[in-house]
């Protein structure tokens, strides 16, 4: 097996860019949030003075250039009394400032930033929101650390996970059989330690925004390391990287295994596989081994071909005896006994059971009405809601107004079926052979009964569909 010098080294490309940090590069705003937001508002005064313009003051006071030194050290600055301002400043608060460790440039990006901060618009309406970085929602850090301790955890898993894999791997690389592999590589494993060497060499604390709380300096409730989003992020990051190294590493202790594996060994696991089959087959089927099928030939003969006297196949034996078995049970249990019920007696079970629920459902909602309680309804509200549902399922074939279309007239004093709230009930509910369909599915007792009272409160329309039926409304 050859391995791709190409690939380890963009591995190690990978793992040099998260050493040098410049992934996750900080600019001014989380700069300002990870050292400065715990103390520090830019345009208010908080635990420490506000920062906006706090350059300018410096330079006016003559020590532009001191400013770097008080954020670095403070506590030095001011024990060297050479800054006056660095005095004035230290009175703002008992508790002095503990020491940064930022570069010049990160200072100076802090610095630009509280003097010129990103403006935040926001609707009119929302009168919550402000412009200013003080007023800004903070990360949960509680949450964050939870979320930072178990991705540590899964780091530290990883890493074990490398070291094992790469220990095991560099014991299959010193056999023989790989030394010459090994040698021929030789040049560029070199190269490749000097790219890991050389990207190790950019690592610094600097490069990332973790927050350690000095003493004193934690507000109440918050937690003794305040990680930012943005870390979560790199060390997301960090564990995707580690979790493809793993993936590669087993893939080539995979590939380097199949290699090493005597050809012998997978033609032995093939014969087990085999007699372990051949083992099964004859259990289920009960077959004669074909060296001792003569013991079991047949008399008869036909063209030279002679009928073996196999057995049936178990399975099948034992199927057919619990086929016949359970017809007996089944026998007894339906048709003598009759412990349970046939389909047809099982149905009307069912049925009647399901009529009782119905009934108790209606009853407990006060739908209980049928064709034989149903009554003339003739409040408001009840003759709208039977108006909405007249609209809905009736139109189509009475109109809106009941004059009739493809059913009969339903203002004028002929009906077919009877003129009773309760016969009108039954004719909405169960519908009738002559094109009426039942309604019993898509409406509910009090519907049908709305609907009803609402038919029978229609005005004769002139000019509407011939009178059907004989029997005439008194």
């Amino acid at each position: 097996m050859k391995i791709k010098f190409t690939q380890l080294t963009f591995v190690a490309l990978l793992i040099s860019l998260v050493a040098q940090g410049k992934i996750y590069a900080a600019d001014g705003v989380q700069l300002f949030k990870s050292r400065c937001n715990t103390c520090h508002m830019v345009d208010k005064n908080s635990t420490g003075p506000k920062l906006q313009g706090a350059k300018q003051k410096w330079i006016d006071a003559g020590e532009g250039d001191l400013i770097y030194d008080w954020i670095t050290n403070s506590t030095a600055l001011i024990a060297s009394g050479k800054s006056a301002r660095a005095k004035e400043v230290s009175g703002y608060s008992p508790t002095a400032m503990p020491p940064q460790t930022v570069s010049k440039e990160e200072i100076d990006a802090i610095l630009t930033f509280v003097d010129a901060p990103p403006v935040v618009t926001t609707p009119p309406s929302d009168t919550t929101a402000t412009a200013s970085l003080g007023t800004e929602v903070k990360p949960d850090y509680v949450a964050n650390l939870s979320m930072f301790n178990w991705m540590i955890f899964l780091m530290v898993i990883l890493i074990l996970i490398i070291i094992v894999l790469a220990g095991t791997i560099m014991t299959y690389v010193k056999s023989d059989y790989f030394r010459t592999k090994v040698a021929e590589m030789g040049d560029k494993s070199k190269l490749l330690i000097i790219v890991i060497t050389t990207g190790s060499l950019f690592m610094s604390n600097d490069s990332y925004a973790l927050n350690f709380m000095q003493a004193g300096e934690a507000e109440k409730g918050m937690p003794w390391l305040q990680v930012e989003n943005t870390d979560l992020y790199a060390l997301l990051a960090v564990n995707i990287i580690l979790l493809i190294v793993v993936l590669y590493l087993r893939n080539l202790f995979n590939q380097m295994v199949a290699m090493v594996r005597p050809k012998k060994e997978e033609v032995e696991q093939v014969a087990v596989v085999a007699e372990t089959f051949k083992k099964v087959n004859a259990i289920l089927t009960d077959a004669v081994p074909i060296e001792e099928e003569h013991t079991i030939l047949m008399n008869h003969e036909y063209d030279g071909i002679r009928e073996l006297d196999n057995n049936l196949p178990p399975w099948w034996v034992w199927g057919f005896f619990a086929t016949i078995v359970f017809a007996f049970i089944y026998i007894i249990n339906y048709h003598v006994l009759g412990t349970s019920d046939l389909q047809e007696k099982a149905y009307k079970k069912e049925m009647a059971k399901a009529e009782k629920e119905i009934a108790a459902y209606r009853e407990k909602m006060a739908m209980n009405v049928d064709e034989t309680n149903a009554t003339l309804m003739t409040g408001s509200a009840d003759l709208s809601a039977g108006k909405a549902v007249f609209g809905v399922n009736c139109v189509t074939c009475h109109k809106a107004d009941g004059s009739g279309d493809v059913g009969p007239n339903l203002t004028d004093k002929n009906w077919i079926y009877g003129y009773d709230i309760k016969d009108v009930f039954a004719t909405i509910k169960l519908g009738r052979p002559n094109g009426m369909p039942a309604h019993d599915a898509l409406l509910n007792p009090i519907q049908i009964q709305q609907v009803s009272s609402y038919v029978l409160s229609f005005k004769e329309v002139a000019n509407g569909k011939s009178a059907q039926g004989d029997i005439i409304k008194k």
